[in-house]
């Protein structure tokens, strides 16, 4: 999401999705593949050369990366498949995956097996088994790894092929399709050996400074500093972002239904149509977005540390609700834990999520990186509008890593050394729609802050 509106920004296409212009509009410079770094060019350069180990760890790739406060960010890495063989009579096949560079963010490839053509076809269950399977790299994790395919009976000369699904998410795509082929004469393609990374179980290592809590919560207009605002920095409204949902507070517009109250089940962030359009800034506004900003709450302010929201998500089309941090320096740069598209007509509020981050400064962004994630078919996760789930960031000085439910689901570089957070929660509105289908509410059932050195 993005803060401060000045001007329509375009989508940023990332990871085989396109990410929607996000949480309003900014200047926009460059994409997330606009600064490569001296680092990832001398390893293009060396795999090219051949010279590089692709089993081997790529840890501290970044070290000597120049992020210009966070206003650059290292190049992409691009995910290939290889051609490969294997002799007839064995029971397993291996193909190569590699990148062509250390990645500074988790790349997931989905991939699936394609039945040969011609004469020479190998057929799925009959001289194969089907693979559908997801890879996944992760910053520090050597380039290359290899998809294992079970060989049922194959005959010199079959062959068939493994293709990715679209392109990596979090990376960008090389060559898509391999070919695999059975051959006695030539050497079998060979097992990857390299050692990585198991994913991260969310641990808070930090003190405990701020929890949600009923008995303590505030909020006004504004906010303060100990209380939440209910308006972003920049106002009610986000126009250039074409948002059609005005932010409410009911003490600003008495008689609309409540935007932010407390249930049996937690803090609710109400969004709504409007029975009457409310006239705004010159222009009427029929639907109601929600937000709680905590720009001016000095106990939600960390520099490093953790934030974990337990929620259970909207599914209404047209919401448009997130977790994100901003700089409490201004904008950029932003951290967005949780975003759903349901302006989006491919969004499905119960397996996908998107985790991004955007650099740059004086309300100017230089890049934008990040994922929309799958995750019933990444991780085999899903339900966020069906009940509470638990979702997490740790930012500490070399890596921000994402969490959902306790277990890590995407890790990215800091470029952001140095800059000091304070958080918002929204249910924004997108839509012209009659919204009235399933629920426009955001429910927040515990939220803590835990901060670190």
């Amino acid at each position: 999401m993005i803060l401060l509106a000045v001007s329509a920004a375009a989508a940023v296409t990332n990871m085989g999705t396109s990410l929607p212009a996000a949480k309003g509009s900014a200047t926009t410079i460059g994409s997330d593949s606009s600064n490569p770094s001296t680092t990832t060019a001398s390893y293009a350069a060396a795999t090219a050369a051949g010279s590089v180990d692709y089993n081997s760890r790529t840890e501290g790739a970044f070290a000597s990366f120049d992020f210009a406060s966070g206003t650059k960010l290292p190049d992409k890495a691009t995910a290939s498949l290889g051609n490969a063989t294997f002799q007839p009579g064995v029971n397993v096949a291996y193909v190569p995956l590699t990148l062509d560079r250390p990645t500074p963010n988790t790349v997931i490839i989905r991939l699936t097996t394609v039945n040969g053509s011609g004469t020479n076809a190998a057929k799925s269950n009959i001289n194969y088994q089907t693979v559908d399977t997801v890879v996944i790299f992760r910053p520090g994790d050597p380039l290359r790894q290899t998809v294992a395919v079970p060989i049922i009976t194959a005959q010199d000369g079959q062959q068939f092929q493994l293709k990715m699904r679209e392109a990596p998410w979090g990376g960008l795509q090389g060559q898509s399709t391999a070919t695999v082929t059975a051959s006695s004469s030539a050497t079998a393609t060979a097992k990857a050996t390299g050692t990585f990374r198991a994913p991260r179980t969310f641990a808070a290592t930090g003190t405990l400074q701020f929890e949600l809590q009923k008995e303590t919560h505030k909020r006004s207009p504004e906010g303060g500093w100990n209380r939440w605002a209910t308006s972003l920095a920049n106002g009610r409204t986000q126009i250039a972002n074409e948002e059609t949902g005005l932010y409410l507070d009911s003490s600003v517009f008495p008689g609309v239904e409540g935007p932010v109250y407390w249930s049996d089940k937690g803090l609710v962030l109400h969004s709504q149509k409007l029975k009457q359009p409310i006239y705004y800034e010159g222009r009427n506004w029929s639907y109601g977005a929600s937000v709680l900003d905590g720009r001016n709450y000095l106990a939600t302010q960390i520099g490093y540390g953790q934030y974990e929201w337990d929620a259970k998500m909207p599914n209404r089309r047209g919401a448009w609700p997130a977790f994100w941090l901003v700089s409490t320096s201004g904008w950029p740069p932003e951290i967005d834990v949780y975003e759903g598209f349901g302006q989006q007509s491919y969004w499905d509020f119960d397996r996908h999520v998107a985790h991004t981050i955007h650099g740059g400064a004086n309300i100017t962004r230089t890049f934008q990186s990040g994922a929309v994630i799958q995750t019933d078919q990444a991780y085999g996760w899903s339900g966020y509008s069906q009940d509470f789930h638990r979702y997490a960031i740790d930012i500490q000085r070399d890596y921000i890593t994402w969490f959902i439910d306790g277990k890590e689901s995407y890790q990215s570089v800091n470029p952001f050394n140095g800059f000091r957070w304070y958080p918002i929660m929204d249910v924004a509105v997108k839509t012209d729609s009659a919204y009235n289908d399933g629920t426009g509410d955001m429910i927040i059932r515990g939220f803590k802050i835990y901060s670190t050195p």
